[in-house]
């Protein structure tokens, strides 16, 4: 599996800008794919920007790469701009990639490039995790996989694990790779220790994202996480950190326990890495770790990109 380094991000955006967004507000690949591009959209019919060698529904699985993967954005972002570099490079790499949007608030979003770029990751996690089940059945149905591989960032790296756990997801997902994910809730650098003093401020900002209260530390969301064991079995899990992470605090509570986990620091293979949380998507040596979760049989050295 090649580096992922920022000239393989680029070749691989190359290699997927005649496939990328396009594709899926496309009818002519069946009812599957018409039903999936009609599924992407928010509840205000706002078209949806796809990052680029994501939702190509007419692409089928390779034996080499037989899973789709699955990539889910992080709270406050957006499919188009989390996965900016890594969608283009699995794309490049023979990957049938794709990428939902979920937890969105109709009129919600910000433009750039002439495109709609909706801030999402804001309701509540159980209902963005069934969204994230039906996509995950329109991607199964649309490419004829049984299972598919999901990489998520943040939030959309713990979500799929409540889809896993009390969805039924364990029998559709093979792998499951987790960039800085919020597992086990975040303190927010201990800024919600501060809450019970300012409960107009945190009402105000749980109001507009629900999926914030969910993933503050003792929450009732992580009371129920919590009732079960962090895997199911069958499923491979991956979890990216980094120890500059300033989001999901303490950084070591992303980590999972159980068979088939492989908990990594981007510091141990880099340990001049600055990377913090919003720019794990991005850096070059966490992609790689990523590629080498996808691909195990064939997993490479990782260096510092």
């Amino acid at each position: 599996m090649p580096v992922a380094s920022a000239s393989a991000v680029a070749a691989g955006s190359a290699a997927a800008s005649t496939s990328s967004g396009s594709a899926a507000a496309s009818t002519s690949s069946g009812s599957a794919a018409a039903s999936a591009s009609s599924a992407e959209l928010p509840p205000d019919g706002d078209t949806v920007a796809s990052p680029p060698g994501a939702n190509d529904w007419t692409c089928r699985p390779t034996t080499a790469h037989p899973d789709p993967v699955v990539l889910v954005h992080g709270t406050f972002a957006n499919r188009y701009e989390n996965w900016l570099a890594l969608s283009p490079l699995l794309k490049s790499l023979g990957y049938c990639v794709f990428a939902l949007d979920y937890g969105m608030i109709p009129g919600v979003t910000s433009s750039g490039s002439g495109l709609l770029l909706p801030i999402g990751g804001l309701g509540p996690v159980p209902e963005s995790a069934a969204q994230l089940g039906r996509f995950v059945d329109l991607v199964r149905t649309a490419t004829g996989a049984a299972k598919v591989d999901i990489v998520g960032h943040s939030q959309g790296g713990m979500l799929p694990n409540y889809y896993l756990k009390f969805l039924g997801g364990g029998s559709k997902v093979g792998k499951l790779v987790g960039l800085a994910p919020s597992n086990h809730g975040t303190t927010l650098d201990g800024i919600t220790n501060l809450v019970p003093y300012f409960p107009g401020v945190a009402d105000l900002v749980y109001t507009v994202c629900k999926a914030c209260r969910d993933q503050a530390v003792g929450s009732d969301f992580n009371t129920v996480m919590a009732s079960r064991p962090d895997t199911v079995p069958g499923v491979r899990y991956t979890v990216i950190s980094t120890v500059l992470d300033e989001v999901v605090t303490p950084w070591r509570t992303q980590f999972l326990s159980g068979p088939d986990v492989d908990n990594q620091v981007v510091q141990e293979h880099c340990p001049v890495s600055l990377v913090e949380h919003v720019g794990i998507a991005f850096s070059p040596t966490a992609l790689h770790l990523v590629t080498n979760a996808l691909d195990p049989g064939h997993a490479t050295p990782v260096f510092c990109g």
